[in-house]
């Protein structure tokens, strides 16, 4: 059976569950980085914002542009007090509505497995950066048991239902991003690895927030309430709490960089 795909057109739903796991990662990816200040950056597929903000609070750049093809997500992002500096546009990660050499940096945050084609999307960081410029990207490693909606996606798996998932997850393993880089003719490759964790006050808190995502709330209606109920039954047991009711648990993700030859 095809997954359904998980999909994010509503900003506000996505910063509830997922911003927070995009800036804490962010924050990492940023660290690894290490960029100076005063650059051009381009946020493919920056979706609500969260990591444009960072890259505005952490970096100082001359100038951020993010595209997303969502215009939902981009009003979140322009509703953002510290992102007013930024330019938000609609657009597709294969095809950047921007000339060739505009910017120092390209980064996809947690965006590579939603191109259809991965290659044409990672093609097309390289054209708009300048030579020696800079494109990365991090993911989550979903096939290789990081992705932050794990034990959800098993409980959905457990009732027979197939969980939501971004067409290309394949793309975000450390190969296949290595081959992407090599293919699209970047220099200077590095790779690492991303660990980060969440809290949340108690399962509830946690559920709430990852059932405002349009993709598993439209899913576990259709499963009826049995089912869903069993879903969420399963994955509870799946995420013990500590005496205090609070759980944590961790996500991992894998990130590239490369250079633009001089």
């Amino acid at each position: 059976m095809t997954a359904p795909t998980v999909r994010f057109e509503d900003g506000a739903a996505y910063e509830r569950m997922m911003g927070a796991w995009s800036r804490a990662a962010g924050e990492t990816f940023l660290d690894w980085l290490a960029p100076q200040p005063g650059l051009r950056w381009i946020d493919v597929g920056c979706g609500s914002g969260a990591f444009t903000e960072l890259v505005i609070q952490r970096c100082r750049p001359a100038e951020v542009q993010g595209i997303d093809p969502s215009e939902g997500q981009l009003a979140f992002a322009r509703s953002r007090p510290e992102t007013r500096g930024a330019t938000f546009r609609q657009g597709d990660a294969m095809a950047l509505p921007v000339d060739a050499g505009r910017f120092d940096v390209a980064v996809m945050a947690l965006v590579i497995f939603f191109v259809p084609e991965p290659a044409r999307g990672v093609a097309e960081m390289v054209r708009v950066v300048r030579p020696g410029g800079l494109v990365a990207a991090y993911a989550w490693d979903i096939l290789g048991g990081g992705f932050p909606m794990r034990a959800v996606a098993a409980a959905l798996k457990a009732v027979g239902a197939t969980p939501p998932m971004p067409p290309r997850p394949e793309a975000a393993s450390t190969d296949a991003l290595g081959a992407l880089w090599q293919g699209a003719g970047l220099g200077a490759i590095a790779t690492r690895e991303i660990t980060v964790e969440r809290s949340f006050g108690d399962f509830e808190e946690f559920w709430d927030a990852t059932i405002a995502m349009d993709s598993l709330r439209q899913l576990l209606v259709g499963l009826g309430p049995e089912a869903a109920s069993a879903v969420k039954a399963r994955a509870c047991a799946d995420m013990p709490a500590d005496a205090s009711g609070r759980i944590t648990f961790s996500a991992r993700a894998n990130a590239i960089s490369g250079r633009v030859p001089a």
